[in-house]
């Protein structure tokens, strides 16, 4: 990574991990699926330490489980100085990625074949945070902010990162 791509503490911004995640998920999805896949929503991404301008990344993504068109991809990030040394693992993150045909409608997908202890520990990790987006959802469904109180998807450009 480079100076261009450094915030104000001289560390690499997060917003460059997040598109090198977001290429390795939409790659690893487009390969299972053999079409384009999106990003439909990002589940979890946490920075776990920061990487330096001048670290080399390392992007691992495979996909956890798929739906009838989605799959969820599972992204490890991990940088190392670029003369050697250790590598850290710095960012963990899961997408949940949908399928497009050629009209740009979601897609069926193939069924993933799970072959070992692995696949089945991160097919069941997915599988628990499929439930838990799904109960988020219903109970998000209902919400209604108060009257008067910035709603950040109301389009009104309020309340954006916290400052009126």
């Amino acid at each position: 990574m480079t100076q261009l791509d450094a915030n104000v503490l001289g560390n690499v911004h997060g917003g460059e991990i997040m598109r090198e995640v977001d290429t390795a998920a939409g790659t690893a999805a487009a390969r299972h699926a053999g079409r384009v896949c999106v990003t439909a929503s990002i589940d979890e991404l946490s920075f776990l330490e920061p990487v330096h301008v001048g670290d080399l990344l390392i992007v691992q993504a495979a996909v956890n489980d798929v739906g009838r068109t989605s799959l969820e991809v599972g992204v490890k990030v991990e940088a190392e100085r670029w003369d050697g040394g250790n590598r850290r693992h710095t960012t963990t993150a899961y997408l949940v990625m949908v399928c497009l045909d050629e009209h740009g409608r979601p897609a069926p997908v193939r069924p993933l074949e799970v072959t070992t202890e692995q696949q089945r520990r991160r097919q069941q990790g997915a599988r628990i945070r499929r439930q838990m987006r799904k109960e988020r959802i219903e109970r998000l469904g209902s919400y209604q902010p108060e009257p008067g109180t910035p709603d950040p998807g109301d389009g009104s450009g309020t309340g954006s990162a916290g400052v009126e």
